[in-house]
């Protein structure tokens, strides 16, 4: 059989398992870039009877399951990956599994960004380097108001730390309720009062047809204008375009971006011209400590595959 292992950027998904039990009966494919051109993904993957994707970095939709007639396994890493259409590869024969998937690293990049862009960290870096000193006045955390779109695994930890940093902190997503709100500590508001009261609003929702486009110009014009706006989550819940115009207008004093629409980001995406974004390469859960757990669970998965007895099965409801 032939695998395809997807998007290693870095070059180490070999590195971080011992893939020879399966080398011995299989033919190991990396490709290091991202296919982004579909009609180039199939020709590609067209010869391949296993698929490794790295998260969402390359989505499979109907249309490209279709064309892939040797596809028999698709590995993802994660417990749930939404850019795959796992009812198309149910309908082709197509068996998706998974793995398990850490949530620390996105909390401490989201509160990198926080703190970077809060004493402008990445702007007095690049100053200092060309000659400069103290150029901008820093902003505490202690006393503000940390306002968390969805307070699951990952936005209940951020809060946690924000309290910890002795902020107040507010949430709201369509799914909280109170009981769960006052577990975490924190107070549930509308969606209205947390854009209008928060200093900081950080993104930690999944994807979905309710929250695709759910940050756009109401929201984001409710902001206060020394605010800042963190999304490590997904691209599409914030409406790029209006975030492009909130920073450029200065509606609110500045974004720190780890996830895009189109990824990798263009190289001439407006984003990059402006001094009032922070931005990160989709590096959220990017860590040794992750790929020590995806990897390793991919060759696992491919085993349990080969044996006949798959393991870590995905369904639409994962």
């Amino acid at each position: 059989m032939k695998i395809a292992i997807l998007d290693d950027y870095q070059g180490v998904a070999l590195n971080y398992a011992d893939w020879s039990t399966v080398q011995t009966t299989c033919a190991v494919s990396v490709f290091r870039h991202n296919i982004s051109d579909e009609r180039e993904l199939i020709r590609e993957l067209q010869p391949f009877d296993i698929v490794v994707a790295m998260r969402e970095r390359t989505p499979f939709p109907s249309s490209i399951l279709t064309e892939l007639p040797q596809l028999k396994l698709l590995v993802t890493t994660g417990s749930r990956n939404r850019s795959v259409d796992i009812r198309a590869a149910e309908a082709r024969g197509v068996l998706v599994c998974g793995t398990d998937s850490p949530a620390g690293g996105t909390v401490e990049l989201t509160w990198g960004l926080i703190l970077a862009l809060a004493r402008s960290i990445h702007t007095h870096d690049v100053a200092l380097r060309s000659g400069q000193w103290q150029l901008y006045l820093g902003s505490e955390m202690k006393g503000k108001t940390l306002g968390v779109l969805g307070l699951g695994r990952i936005g209940s930890t951020v809060a946690a730390i924000g309290k910890a940093f002795g902020m107040s902190v507010i949430a709201w997503s369509q799914n909280l309720d109170t009981d769960t709100a006052k577990k975490h500590g924190v107070d549930l508001v509308t969606k209205d009062v947390l854009f209008q009261s928060a200093d900081v609003v950080t993104i930690h929702l999944l994807l979905s047809d309710r929250t695709r486009g759910l940050v756009g110009e109401p929201e984001l014009m409710m902001m206060r204008s020394t605010a800042y706006l963190i999304n490590t989550s997904r691209g599409p819940i914030v409406d790029e375009n209006i975030l492009l115009r909130a920073l450029q207008q200065g509606w609110i004093a500045g974004a720190a971006v780890d996830v895009f629409d189109q990824e990798p980001l263009a190289v001439d995406h407006p984003f990059r011209k402006l001094d009032n974004i922070l931005l990160s390469p989709h590096m959220g859960y990017v860590t040794k400590e992750a790929y020590e757990i995806f990897y390793p669970q991919v060759v696992e998965d491919i085993e349990a595959f080969l044996k006949g007895i798959p393991i870590r099965i995905l369904s639409e409801a994962s």
